[in-house]
């Protein structure tokens, strides 16, 4: 989730060879997926679950709210553990099996303390389909290819100490054009950063405001065709250019610093006075408000659109579904709560774990919505799960679920 920075003195290390090969359709490369908004345009995840749609489980080393990253036949998550929270992981998992296929290990420099109800492991990590992106709560930015190999390491908390927060940060990485974008915002020294993705290197760095803010960077295509990068904050949203830094389009009327932007359609749905969609216009000019709902405010979950209709969560379980198109409310239904993490969609199926572990699969399609099944892994989830190959992957602080899938009995 959150915020802005990244700037000069990286410790760089330079990975001798070359890197793993381009990524594939239907891979999960960051959080809410390649796109950003939750949905797997080419996956099916079956509609029931049971025990026996457990493909694979895998015991990880410590705490972690951090989505899975999917890349070919490997997946890919964090953790953090020790007492401080001192200790980094990265780990990769075999697709099939759930096997370990490497593990690397990394002492923190920046500061550790967060919300017992999260983690040093909160942000989730990206990948180009080269290498995977690690950031952690302390600001701890890695750089490995495929194979686990270390390509550099920025320890962003030692070179920026004022930029953290009393809770601990969570905003995840996005990476477009050869740039990492790393938000990393706090009340006393706050900024986004573009990194050269080979480097570590700082390309920009540019200031953002100074109020702890949790949300994720988003990627937007224009209709010039160019990847741009959304930034969001309690001032509203900046869209910039990810080679740069340079803003594009500014909306400056507020928005939360929990749940991120999704964008779908070349439009923005901004978790701003409820729900605010904006359509950007010509470069440099005020983004186009298409409606406000007040009544479609989202809680932790960050929205999600399908076709013509919009869905928010809260906090409490109540999932509200919106038309798109003007943001009137057409039904609600209650889930069983709470929830911290974003549904996720496949199939046109939406996917929502609550904070005890329970999977809830509804069919939007339904008149009012409906919850065709349940399937409890017994384990506090507060990370949002990830698609990819027909499964479904959850993570607890314990351990990682591959739910679905040719391989599943």
């Amino acid at each position: 989730m959150t915020p802005s920075f990244l700037a000069m003195k990286p410790i760089t290390l330079l990975v001798a060879g070359l890197l793993a090969g381009p990524a594939l359709a239907g891979n999960w490369t960051q959080f809410r997926g390649p796109l950003g908004n939750g949905v797997a345009a080419d996956d099916r995840v079956p509609a029931q679950f049971d025990a026996q749609s457990v493909t694979w489980t895998a015991d990880l080393p410590g705490r972690g709210l951090s989505s899975p990253v999917i890349v070919g036949d490997r997946v890919f998550v964090t953790a953090s553990s020790g007492a401080k929270q001192d200790r980094l992981h990265v780990l990769c998992f075999n697709l099939s099996d759930g096997s370990l296929r490497w593990e690397r290990q990394f002492w923190a420099t920046g500061r550790t303390m967060t919300h017992e109800k999260i983690s040093g492991a909160t942000p989730s990590p990206a990948s180009d389909g080269e290498r995977i992106y690690a950031i952690f709560s302390s600001n701890d930015c890695v750089a490995l290819d495929l194979d686990g190999n270390l390509a550099w390491y920025r320890g962003l908390g030692r070179d920026y100490p004022n930029a953290s927060n009393s809770l601990g940060m969570s905003s995840s990485l996005v990476v477009t054009d050869g740039v990492l974008v790393a938000q990393v915002e706090s009340d006393a020294e706050s900024f986004t950063a573009g990194l050269d993705a080979r480097t570590g290197v700082n390309r920009w760095k540019v200031d953002r405001p100074r109020k702890a803010n949790w949300t994720s960077p988003s990627l937007l295509k224009g209709a010039d065709g160019r990847t741009h990068v959304v930034l969001q904050s309690s001032k509203g949203v900046q869209v910039v250019d990810p080679k740069t830094g340079r803003t594009i389009w500014n909306f400056d009327q507020g928005a939360s610093t929990v749940p991120s932007t999704t964008v779908s359609g070349g439009k923005l749905f901004v978790p701003s006075n409820g729900l605010t969609v904006l359509e950007p216009g010509a470069e440099g000019a005020a983004m186009n408000t298409l409606w406000k709902a007040g009544q479609l405010r989202p809680g932790t979950p960050s929205p999600v659109v399908l076709g013509n209709q919009v869905f928010t969560l809260n906090d409490g379980g109540i999932l509200t579904c919106g038309n798109a198109s003007d943001g009137s409310r057409q039904w609600q239904l209650r889930l069983k709560g709470p929830f911290s993490a974003t549904p996720v969609s496949a199939g046109g199926l939406l996917y929502c774990v609550n904070e005890e572990g329970l999977v809830q699969v509804v069919d939007p399609s339904k008149p009012e919505g409906s919850v065709v099944s349940e399937f409890g892994l017994g384990q506090a989830v507060i990370g949002t799960p990830s698609i990819a190959a027909n499964s479904l992957f959850v993570r607890s602080d314990g351990k990682l679920w591959r739910l679905g899938g040719a391989s599943a009995r």
